[in-house]
């Protein structure tokens, strides 16, 4: 922004001065030809007098000679002609001379002289190769002319000095530019520095703490009033943030307590209850425990929410085999396969745990869904989006799938379908959908082919020293490669499920 202003002040500068020296020196260029024009038509009108005064007294004869010295004193060429227009001196060299007796009478500005008018203007063919000024006037004050004057003066002097004063005014222009680039510069720091600032801040606070305020005192008045603002609504939002923070851990030690001895409670009811009550018992402490699960998953996004989390380089490959494995089991008692399949995509980015919690939530409501004998299939491909590469997730089941509008409202919060688990609490695909961006990926769910729902989640990956190259087959799923059942590890915490 500083060079901007800079650039501001110095193109409002220079147009100021094109406007001011460009008319100038056109106008100082013009009034010195013109003066320059005055004073040739004055000294030939007065060399005229002088030569019509030699020519009354019978001296014609000293005319070539008051023509040369003439000449020689004031650097110009000078021609003399009778009232014919006859050539009686000409004080050039005798090689450019004209020959004494020569008729002018044709030329524009001798005929014009002869008719006792003056004539003056540029001609660049009187003299080979020089552009000259000529005064040519008529001798005589009354009705005959008996001589006519043409004095040529080159332009070379006139020519220097008025480029010479265009010199100055560009020299001057460069200054002042020069002075402006000084003082604006400085200007432009000082009011951009409460900026800078408060650039700093809104990144300091961004991450999620404000560090180091923005000075209050510095800049224009405008801005120290800007700062100020920005300075109470920053400490008020840290306040509210902290505030919610502390509300979270609190109440991750607070609510689950009291509901687990609620669980507990009405569990111990229940060899003491008839047989027809057992079934509201039972569905008691259903909604006890989908409660809880409720107020973990509302406690894991406001920690989302209000933490600065920082995506990371994370081996998409391994997490993928990693939760295969110890889903199978589990879903082994549902008699629900698990299969494993795609192309190996390497690392990608995303928030350090988020895509365990992301799988967890994708295989539990996959798992909620899925017939037994049917198969969850987890793959990995590489695909070309708008921005660059991306790599994809699926998370694919044999279930009744879903509609395109419920599929359009599966991410809100609390949002559950109307033939959803009864113990879902519909905050699982929010928390997948939040976790999935703050890695600067994003996620769908789509129709998966012959039935069921395809969750796709579509991650950042990271680049690699060598490029890889994909053809377009890598979109395609290869073959699937069953997980064994055999010496898988023990379920362990794995996400609530939410399937909507």
């Amino acid at each position: 922004m500083t060079r901007r202003l800079l650039l501001s002040y110095l193109s409002l500068m220079a147009l100021v001065l094109l406007a001011l020296e460009v008319p100038f020196g056109f106008v100082y260029a013009r009034n010195e030809l013109n003066r320059f024009s005055h004073t040739a038509e004055l000294s030939a009108v007065t060399l005229a007098s002088v030569c019509e005064e030699k020519l009354e007294h019978g001296r014609a004869s000293d005319l070539p000679e008051f023509a040369r010295d003439y000449a020689r004193r004031t650097g110009s060429g000078v021609v003399i002609t009778d009232r014919g227009g006859m050539v009686l001196a000409d004080s050039a060299d005798a090689a450019a001379a004209a020959a004494e007796g020569t008729n002018l009478a044709a030329q524009p500005d001798i005929a014009t002289a002869l008719h006792d008018r003056p004539a003056t203007g540029i001609r660049d063919d009187l003299v080979p190769g020089v552009k000259v000024l000529f005064a040519t006037v008529p001798g005589g004050s009354g009705d005959t002319v008996p001589c006519v004057v043409r004095i040529l003066y080159p332009l070379t002097p006139i020519a220097e000095k008025v480029h010479a004063t265009w010199a100055a005014l560009g020299v001057v222009g460069l200054a002042v530019l020069a002075v402006v680039a000084l003082i604006g510069s400085a200007l432009a720091r000082w009011i951009t520095r409460p900026l800078r600032a408060l650039e700093r801040a809104t990144t300091q606070l961004a991450d999620g703490r404000l560090t180091d305020p923005p000075a209050t005192d510095r800049g224009p008045p405008e801005l120290r009033r800007l700062t100020a603002t920005f300075t109470r609504t920053a400490t008020r939002l840290q306040h509210l943030l902290h505030a919610q923070q502390a509300f979270a851990s609190e109440a991750s030690h607070q609510l689950k307590t009291p509901l687990t001895s609620l669980r507990l409670r009405l569990e111990n009811f229940e060899p003491h209850l008839a047989a027809c009550a057992q079934d509201s018992l039972g569905d008691a402490i259903d909604e006890v425990g989908r409660l809880s699960r409720m107020v973990q998953g509302l406690l894991a996004l406001a920690r989302l929410e209000n933490s600065a989390i920082t995506p990371e380089a994370v081996d998409l490959d391994a997490v993928v085999a990693d939760r295969a494995a110890i889903w199978t089991a589990f879903a082994g008692d549902q008699r629900v396969g698990i299969a494993v399949g795609g192309t190996k995509v390497g690392r990608v980015w995303a928030v350090a745990g988020a895509l365990e919690q992301i799988l967890d939530n994708l295989l539990s409501n996959a798992l909620g869904v899925s017939p037994p004998g049917t198969t969850i299939t987890l793959a990995t491909a590489t695909a070309t989006a708008d921005d660059g590469s991306t790599v994809e997730l699926h998370v694919i089941d044999q279930g009744p799938g879903m509609t395109a509008a419920d599929r359009q409202r599966a991410f809100d919060r609390f949002w559950r379908a109307a033939d959803a688990r009864h113990d879902g609490t519909g905050l699982g695909l929010s928390m997948v959908q939040r976790l999935t961006r703050a890695g600067g990926g994003d996620v769908c769910l789509n129709a998966a082919p012959g039935g069921g729902l395809d969750a796709v989640v579509r991650l950042r990956p990271v680049p690699t020293v060598r490029a890889r190259s994909h053809s377009a087959a890598h979109r395609k799923i290869p073959p699937l490669r069953s997980s064994s059942t055999t010496g898988s590890r023990p379920i362990t915490g794995t996400a609530p499920g939410a399937e909507p």
